[in-house]
């Protein structure tokens, strides 16, 4: 596994590296008055299907993650990556510099306004997209702490008290955390709607802890159209976009997320057979 040090300069060399893809940046405006910076992929297609709103991890920003907002539109969604200025790449490396690399990191992901502020992030993002793509159903899609900023969006208790309105159709979470400094044992019962949860066998956590951490959400919500994808091999870093083996990950992400907006519109929400080296479990 690659040292923080290196995941951090990683992170920071990949992160204007976007491909067009019909993109736009754009400015939002969030309910404080605040600005949020966000790159919008219009959707593939005469008709747009929906909206998808990504929310990256921590020290990560709107120029990112483009592979997962390029699958949504190819698929006919709006999406749009939202840049989550509190705890971006600057956010990210202040924190490194007052309490070094392994505690600003932790702090960081458990900071109760940082969650707020992406909440009204997301909030800002989705009704943008909405105003220029009405009716459609909403997903929101994270990875790491943008996972856990989803879960909470869906409703998962939290220790930071921090409240999500649920205002979206389905969720995509790739990294899920585990019970620990965010979310209590069970945190995830009550969540209803459809979720897709995705980590790999070498996705271990920021707190040593290893992949299967990254099962437990799914584990305990309720059963209804939740999915849980394991890809053989995929790291952390591979669902940023970064990494060995990144090409294979994204290909088997992007396959997987498909399957799953497929299915969400069928009967028992049925997994098909999944791609090679990628197991998926289904409730």
């Amino acid at each position: 596994m690659p040292t923080l040090s290196r995941t951090l300069a990683l992170l920071t060399a990949c992160l204007a590296a976007t491909a067009a893809h019909g993109q736009e940046t754009v400015s939002l405006a969030r309910a404080d008055g605040q600005s949020v910076p966000a790159v919008a992929y219009a959707p593939a297609g005469p008709r747009c299907q929906g909206i998808a709103v990504v929310s990256p991890g921590a020290g990560g920003s709107e120029k990112g993650y483009g592979y997962l907002a390029r699958a949504m539109s190819d698929q006919g969604y709006l999406a749009i990556v939202a840049g989550h200025v509190e705890s971006g790449p600057r956010a990210l490396r202040s924190r490194i510099r007052e309490e070094g690399l392994r505690e600003g990191l932790a702090e960081l992901v458990a900071d109760p306004q940082a969650y707020r502020a992406r909440l009204m992030d997301v909030a800002a993002a989705r009704a943008w997209a909405a105003s220029r793509c009405p009716g459609g159903d909403a997903i929101l899609l994270g990875h790491s702490m943008g996972a856990a900023t989803a879960l909470i969006e869906a409703g998962a208790r939290n220790r930071l008290a921090v409240h999500g309105r649920d205002a979206f159709d389905a969720y995509v979470v790739l990294s899920p955390q585990g019970p620990g400094s965010v979310f209590p044992e069970q945190a995830w019962r009550g969540i209803a709607k459809p979720v897709l949860s995705i980590t790999g066998t070498r996705d271990g956590g920021q707190d040593r802890t290893d992949w299967h951490a990254r099962t437990l959400a799914f584990a305990d919500m309720r059963p209804g159209c939740k999915w849980l994808a394991v890809i053989d091999g995929a790291t952390h870093l591979n669902f940023a976009g970064l990494g060995l083996g990144q090409a294979r990950v994204e290909e088997a992400t992007v396959s997987v997320l498909r399957s799953f907006l497929l299915a969400r519109g069928q009967d028992g929400c049925t997994p098909p057979d999944p791609p090679g080296r990628v197991e998926i479990r289904a409730k």
